[in-house]
């Protein structure tokens, strides 16, 4: 394989590479890229056996095809040294060659026939959406998906098409996220899609793109990648169930007066018990110290008597840092049921704290 490319087109390549990496062990493919040189396509793979990418490019003169691995991490580290010229890529002698004018580097090779498959979109299912209302949609329930929760099925969003509605819902028990979308398909099906997944997609889903999947499989395809990834097999929570069905109280409040009185608060204490009184509303720090922190704000609630919650001030501050209103919707029932924080089509359902 022989081929010269532009630093900068090869530079961007190998950066969207990095996630996909194996990064503990070096000796294995996984930590290297797989790189293609055939039909007058560059083609850059990269894969930790969860989830992988597709990277190809035209943008490059092919000198001889062939094919290619290198320690992902090392040779981007070369390329960013390089200057802002042609890089020619060179295999001799199950090396890989870095060269640029007086510049050259040399990398070792694995076998590339070892590197592992990527899964095929052929015969698979396929539904649309817009990636950039994806994209924006995920990023608004991401705060609520569980970590390192021993029910895996809580390590991931839930992707929920059924009755003519997308609905993506993520929770980490004390807190469920639900954005729903209007789209018309063809079938009703469920995925739940692995938080490091999740990450990729935001960071990567700009361009027209077309979803691909089966029981196991998540595949996203656009004019210059194809992005894998290994679903989550398991049964999501009845989300449904936890949403209340009516509410006794709905507050409409204004985000900005929120975010400034709860982050005073919460300078203090992550939790926080909010009264809502007749003429305004309370924010008092909770903690076991002897540290205090309170503040209030002027506003008619609308209530004939107090009411009060006592929550973890970042559910609200991820919910409110994800609208783009001004107003939001505060529906309840009682101090000590679940209450609804809503805005349009998004909503996050928090358990208050118990005191």
């Amino acid at each position: 394989m022989k081929v010269s490319i532009k630093k900068s087109v090869l530079e961007t390549m190998l950066l969207n590479s990095q996630p996909y990496l194996e990064k503990k062990d070096l000796s294995q493919i996984t930590s290297h890229i797989l790189i293609l040189a055939q039909n007058q396509n560059l083609i850059i793979k990269a894969t930790d056996y969860e989830i992988g990418l597709t990277y190809h490019t035209k943008d490059i003169k092919i000198l001889s095809d062939g094919s290619a691995t290198a320690n992902g991490k090392k040779f981007l580290d070369i390329v960013k040294i390089l200057k802002d010229d042609e890089v020619i890529l060179e295999t001799i002698n199950d090396y890989l060659y870095i060269k640029q004018n007086s510049s050259k580097f040399k990398l070792p090779m694995l076998n590339p026939n070892d590197f592992p498959l990527f899964p095929e979109i052929e015969n698979k299912p396929k539904f649309d959406i817009n990636s950039t209302l994806l994209v924006k949609s995920i990023k608004k329930i991401a705060p609520a998906i569980d970590t390192n929760n021993p029910k895996f099925e809580l390590n991931g969003s839930l992707i929920d098409i059924k009755d003519g509605f997308i609905n993506l819902v993520a929770t980490d028990t004390k807190r469920l996220a639900i954005i729903k979308i209007e789209k018309e398909t063809e079938h009703n099906f469920s995925l739940i899609i692995p938080k490091k997944a999740i990450s990729e997609i935001q960071k990567l889903f700009f361009d027209d793109i077309e979803m691909f999947y089966d029981e196991n499989t998540l595949i996203a395809s656009s004019t210059n990648f194809q992005f894998f990834t290994k679903l989550i097999n398991g049964k999501f929570p009845d989300y449904q169930r936890i949403i209340p069905k009516n509410k006794n109280f709905r507050i409409l409040l204004n985000r900005e007066l929120m975010i400034d009185a709860i982050k005073q608060i919460s300078i203090i204490s992550n939790e926080i018990k909010l009264t809502f009184k007749p003429e305004k509303i309370v924010f008092e720090s909770l903690n076991d110290d002897n540290i205090e922190a309170k503040t209030e704000i002027e506003f008619k609630t609308g209530l004939e008597e107090d009411i009060f919650l006592a929550v973890n001030s970042r559910y609200i501050l991820d919910f409110l840092s994800n609208i783009d209103n001004s107003n939001f919707t505060l529906g309840f029932n009682d101090s000590g049921l679940p209450f609804t924080l809503e805005n349009e089509n998004f909503m996050t359902i928090v358990m208050p704290i118990m005191i």
